[in-house]
Protein backbone atom coordinates (compact mmCIF):
# COMPACT_ATOMS: atom_id res chain seq x y z
CA UNK A 1 0.00 0.00 0.00
CA UNK A 2 1.21 3.28 -0.87
CA UNK A 3 2.07 5.85 2.07
CA UNK A 4 -0.44 8.68 2.51
CA UNK A 5 1.16 11.87 4.02
CA UNK A 6 -0.18 14.79 1.89
CA UNK A 7 -2.94 15.03 -0.73
CA UNK A 8 -3.81 18.33 -2.76
CA UNK A 9 -6.34 17.63 -5.02
CA UNK A 10 -10.02 18.85 -6.88
CA UNK A 11 -12.29 18.84 -4.35
CA UNK A 12 -16.27 17.99 -5.25
CA UNK A 13 -19.03 19.18 -2.79
CA UNK A 14 -21.59 16.43 -2.20
CA UNK A 15 -24.65 17.80 -0.30
CA UNK A 16 -26.79 14.73 0.92
CA UNK A 17 -26.84 13.50 4.27
CA UNK A 18 -26.96 9.73 5.40
CA UNK A 19 -25.38 8.26 2.55
CA UNK A 20 -24.99 4.70 2.29
CA UNK A 21 -22.85 2.30 1.52
CA UNK A 22 -25.43 0.82 -0.70
CA UNK A 23 -25.68 4.29 -2.58
CA UNK A 24 -21.76 4.29 -3.06
CA UNK A 25 -21.89 0.59 -4.56
CA UNK A 26 -24.90 -0.99 -5.05
CA UNK A 27 -25.27 -4.49 -3.69
CA UNK A 28 -25.68 -6.16 -7.35
CA UNK A 29 -21.83 -4.91 -8.04
CA UNK A 30 -20.29 -7.00 -4.80
CA UNK A 31 -19.05 -9.78 -6.17
CA UNK A 32 -17.23 -7.78 -9.63
CA UNK A 33 -13.87 -7.90 -10.13
CA UNK A 34 -11.85 -5.11 -9.29
CA UNK A 35 -11.02 -4.05 -13.35
CA UNK A 36 -11.50 -1.65 -15.49
CA UNK A 37 -15.41 -1.81 -14.89
CA UNK A 38 -14.74 -0.89 -11.56
CA UNK A 39 -14.61 2.88 -11.56
CA UNK A 40 -18.19 2.62 -12.79
CA UNK A 41 -19.73 1.29 -10.56
CA UNK A 42 -19.38 4.01 -7.63
CA UNK A 43 -22.63 5.27 -7.14
CA UNK A 44 -23.97 4.02 -9.78
CA UNK A 45 -27.73 4.53 -9.89
CA UNK A 46 -27.17 8.28 -9.01
CA UNK A 47 -24.03 8.81 -12.08
CA UNK A 48 -26.46 6.58 -14.59
CA UNK A 49 -29.86 6.41 -16.21
CA UNK A 50 -31.20 2.91 -16.72
CA UNK A 51 -29.93 3.26 -20.80
CA UNK A 52 -25.93 3.79 -19.39
CA UNK A 53 -25.98 7.22 -20.22
CA UNK A 54 -24.57 9.89 -17.70
CA UNK A 55 -27.01 12.23 -15.71
CA UNK A 56 -25.87 15.53 -16.12
CA UNK A 57 -27.42 17.01 -13.09
CA UNK A 58 -24.98 14.33 -11.09
CA UNK A 59 -22.48 16.27 -9.23
CA UNK A 60 -19.61 13.55 -9.96
CA UNK A 61 -20.67 13.88 -13.64
CA UNK A 62 -20.35 17.42 -14.41
CA UNK A 63 -16.31 18.75 -15.13
CA UNK A 64 -14.13 19.21 -13.19
CA UNK A 65 -16.19 17.25 -10.59
CA UNK A 66 -15.73 14.50 -12.30
CA UNK A 67 -11.71 14.37 -11.41
CA UNK A 68 -11.93 14.89 -7.92
CA UNK A 69 -9.76 13.44 -5.49
CA UNK A 70 -11.73 14.93 -2.20
CA UNK A 71 -15.58 14.61 -1.78
CA UNK A 72 -16.59 17.22 0.79
CA UNK A 73 -19.87 15.29 2.17
CA UNK A 74 -22.53 15.79 5.54
CA UNK A 75 -23.33 13.83 7.91
CA UNK A 76 -23.27 10.13 8.29
CA UNK A 77 -20.91 9.46 4.76
CA UNK A 78 -20.96 5.88 4.61
CA UNK A 79 -23.95 4.35 7.01
CA UNK A 80 -25.79 0.88 6.36
CA UNK A 81 -23.92 -2.07 5.22
CA UNK A 82 -20.46 -2.89 6.46
CA UNK A 83 -18.96 -3.96 2.46
CA UNK A 84 -15.84 -2.43 2.12
CA UNK A 85 -15.93 -2.91 -1.41
CA UNK A 86 -17.88 0.76 -1.08
CA UNK A 87 -14.10 1.84 -0.31
CA UNK A 88 -13.08 0.26 -3.11
CA UNK A 89 -15.61 1.69 -5.29
CA UNK A 90 -14.41 5.53 -4.23
CA UNK A 91 -10.94 4.78 -4.69
CA UNK A 92 -11.56 3.42 -8.18
CA UNK A 93 -13.02 6.68 -8.77
CA UNK A 94 -9.91 8.71 -7.81
CA UNK A 95 -11.18 9.79 -4.59
CA UNK A 96 -8.73 9.53 -1.55
CA UNK A 97 -10.38 11.57 0.98
CA UNK A 98 -13.96 12.28 2.22
CA UNK A 99 -14.11 15.25 4.47
CA UNK A 100 -17.97 15.11 6.21
CA UNK A 101 -19.48 15.52 9.40
CA UNK A 102 -19.37 11.88 11.14
CA UNK A 103 -18.67 8.57 9.27
CA UNK A 104 -20.54 5.36 10.03
CA UNK A 105 -18.07 3.27 12.16
CA UNK A 106 -17.55 0.23 9.63
CA UNK A 107 -16.86 2.56 6.87
CA UNK A 108 -14.69 4.73 8.54
CA UNK A 109 -12.59 1.66 9.68
CA UNK A 110 -12.76 -0.01 6.01
CA UNK A 111 -11.51 3.54 4.60
CA UNK A 112 -8.50 3.68 6.86
CA UNK A 113 -7.50 0.25 6.47
CA UNK A 114 -7.40 0.85 2.48
CA UNK A 115 -5.58 4.12 1.85
CA UNK A 116 -9.03 6.53 1.87
CA UNK A 117 -8.86 9.23 4.30
CA UNK A 118 -11.65 9.97 6.39
CA UNK A 119 -11.64 13.40 8.00
CA UNK A 120 -14.45 14.58 10.15
CA UNK A 121 -15.01 18.39 10.38
CA UNK A 122 -17.76 20.03 12.01
CA UNK A 123 -20.90 20.77 10.37
CA UNK A 124 -20.16 24.56 9.75
CA UNK A 125 -17.38 24.25 8.41
CA UNK A 126 -18.30 20.93 5.88
CA UNK A 127 -21.02 23.72 4.50
CA UNK A 128 -18.53 26.40 4.48
CA UNK A 129 -16.20 24.37 2.09
CA UNK A 130 -19.18 22.95 -0.09
CA UNK A 131 -20.66 26.56 -0.56
CA UNK A 132 -16.91 27.69 -1.40
CA UNK A 133 -16.32 24.40 -3.94
CA UNK A 134 -19.51 25.43 -6.00
CA UNK A 135 -18.80 28.92 -5.90
CA UNK A 136 -15.35 27.88 -7.76
CA UNK A 137 -15.70 24.83 -8.98
CA UNK A 138 -12.22 23.36 -10.01
CA UNK A 139 -11.14 24.63 -6.26
CA UNK A 140 -8.35 22.19 -4.79
CA UNK A 141 -7.87 21.56 -0.81
CA UNK A 142 -4.79 20.28 0.56
CA UNK A 143 -4.97 17.41 3.20
CA UNK A 144 -2.49 16.77 5.32
CA UNK A 145 -1.89 13.46 7.28
CA UNK A 146 1.32 14.37 9.39
CA UNK A 147 0.39 17.07 10.62
CA UNK A 148 -3.52 16.73 10.59
CA UNK A 149 -4.88 19.49 9.21
CA UNK A 150 -6.97 20.74 5.62
CA UNK A 151 -6.34 23.72 4.46
CA UNK A 152 -9.18 25.18 2.87
CA UNK A 153 -9.41 27.57 -0.43
CA UNK A 154 -9.06 30.55 1.82
CA UNK A 155 -5.79 29.61 3.78
CA UNK A 156 -7.69 28.75 7.09
CA UNK A 157 -6.25 25.94 8.57
CA UNK A 158 -8.81 23.43 10.20
CA UNK A 159 -7.66 20.17 12.07
CA UNK A 160 -8.56 16.97 12.42
CA UNK A 161 -7.72 13.76 14.23
CA UNK A 162 -6.82 10.17 13.22
CA UNK A 163 -6.88 7.38 15.13
CA UNK A 164 -2.93 7.00 16.43
CA UNK A 165 -2.40 3.37 15.18
CA UNK A 166 -4.31 4.14 11.75
CA UNK A 167 -2.67 7.04 11.33
CA UNK A 168 0.91 5.18 11.57
CA UNK A 169 0.20 2.64 9.43
CA UNK A 170 -1.07 5.30 6.49
CA UNK A 171 2.09 7.40 6.58
CA UNK A 172 4.17 3.93 6.39
CA UNK A 173 2.09 2.96 3.79
CA UNK A 174 1.32 -0.22 5.98
CA UNK A 175 -2.20 -2.39 6.47
CA UNK A 176 -2.38 -4.54 9.16
CA UNK A 177 -0.51 -7.73 7.32
CA UNK A 178 2.12 -5.54 5.79
CA UNK A 179 2.52 -3.88 9.88
CA UNK A 180 2.92 -7.51 11.02
CA UNK A 181 5.81 -8.38 8.77
CA UNK A 182 7.74 -5.90 9.75
CA UNK A 183 7.99 -7.75 12.52
CA UNK A 184 8.63 -10.81 10.93
CA UNK A 185 12.33 -11.09 12.80
CA UNK A 186 10.78 -10.88 16.19
CA UNK A 187 8.41 -13.26 15.20
CA UNK A 188 10.49 -15.82 14.94
CA UNK A 189 12.74 -15.21 17.35
CA UNK A 190 9.83 -15.90 19.87
CA UNK A 191 8.85 -19.08 18.28
CA UNK A 192 12.50 -20.34 18.41
CA UNK A 193 12.43 -19.52 22.20
CA UNK A 194 9.21 -21.07 22.90
CA UNK A 195 9.83 -24.15 21.09
CA UNK A 196 12.98 -24.15 22.87
CA UNK A 197 11.37 -23.90 26.04
CA UNK A 198 8.60 -26.48 25.26
CA UNK A 199 11.18 -29.10 24.72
Amino acid sequence: MEAFTTLTAIAAPFDMNNVDTDQILPARYLRRPRDERYPTYGFHDQRFHADGRKRADFILNQPPFDTAGILVAARNFGVGSSREAAVYALLAMGICCVVAESFGDIFQSNALKNRLLPVALPEATCAALRVALVATPGTRLTVDLTGQCLTAPDGRQHAFTVPPFARECLLRGLDEIGLTLTLADSIVAFEARHASRSI
